[in-house]
């Protein structure tokens, strides 16, 4: 095992891991504990008690953080003539269809976070699949990312719009903010994304929903949550 950095012991003494907070304890401990050079990215790690093997139990969507995430996403849109226009009127960082296709399979090339594409390019899209799938990448219309409104979703994701999704383990992972955030900031973000997973609960999910939360910065220890606390 790595030996931890001594600025991760010091935040670690203020952590007590078995504790449950509330959500404002929890953002001021995330505020204390990010002690690196850089802005660090605040994080929510969610565990839900559904089965993600199932697709009556799959938890997916997107959120538009009221302020953002701190990080301007880099927007890629497969698109043609008029909606390709869309697209780069609306700030998107790269559009094209064939020569994106191309470009990412020949030079391996992924210097963008987000994928946008028109219904009428997935098919092109598809042949990506084995990249983009593993990454997380590929554009899915319940996330707002399959769509012929693209001038609105790149608009939507520069704002600040986050997807959640479920990986293996049913967690969710996604990014609130920057440790640099007014704590009020940080609160109001983690709300909106809570509040659309509790919203999102699969009909044929049994039992507690909310298994676990856990607030971490890019470099600190995890800070547990109290589920029954997060909407209040």
């Amino acid at each position: 095992m790595a030996k931890q950095g001594k600025k991760y012991l010091e935040a670690s003494k203020l952590v007590d891991r078995t504790k449950m907070h509330d959500v404002n304890e929890a953002i001021e401990l995330v505020k204390k504990t990010a002690t690196a050079k850089f802005d660090e990215t605040v994080e929510a790690h969610i565990k839900l008690g559904v089965d993600s093997r199932h697709a009556d139990q799959q938890v997916r969507g997107a959120i538009v953080l009221p302020h953002g995430t701190g990080k301007t996403a880099r927007v890629l849109v497969f698109a043609k003539g008029d909606k390709a226009t869309e697209a780069e009127k609306a700030g998107a960082d790269f559009v094209g269809a064939e020569d994106m296709v191309d470009k990412i399979q020949k030079e391996n090339w992924f210097d963008f976070d987000v994928i946008v594409a028109t219904p009428d390019m997935m098919g092109l899209v598809g042949r990506l699949g084995r990249v983009l799938g593993p990454k997380g990448l590929m554009p899915n219309p319940k996330s707002g990312t399959v769509t012929f409104e693209v001038g609105k979703a790149v608009n939507e994701i520069k704002a600040g719009k986050v997807e959640y999704r479920l990986d293996k383990t049913n967690i969710i992972h996604v990014p609130i903010g920057k440790a640099s955030f007014e704590e009020v900031k940080l609160a109001e973000n983690f709300r909106t994304l809570m509040e659309a997973i509790v919203k999102a609960k699969p009909a044929a999910a049994k039992g507690q929903y909310l298994k676990s939360i856990t607030l971490t910065n890019t470099m600190g220890p995890g800070i547990k949550v109290s589920p029954t606390k997060v909407t209040e």
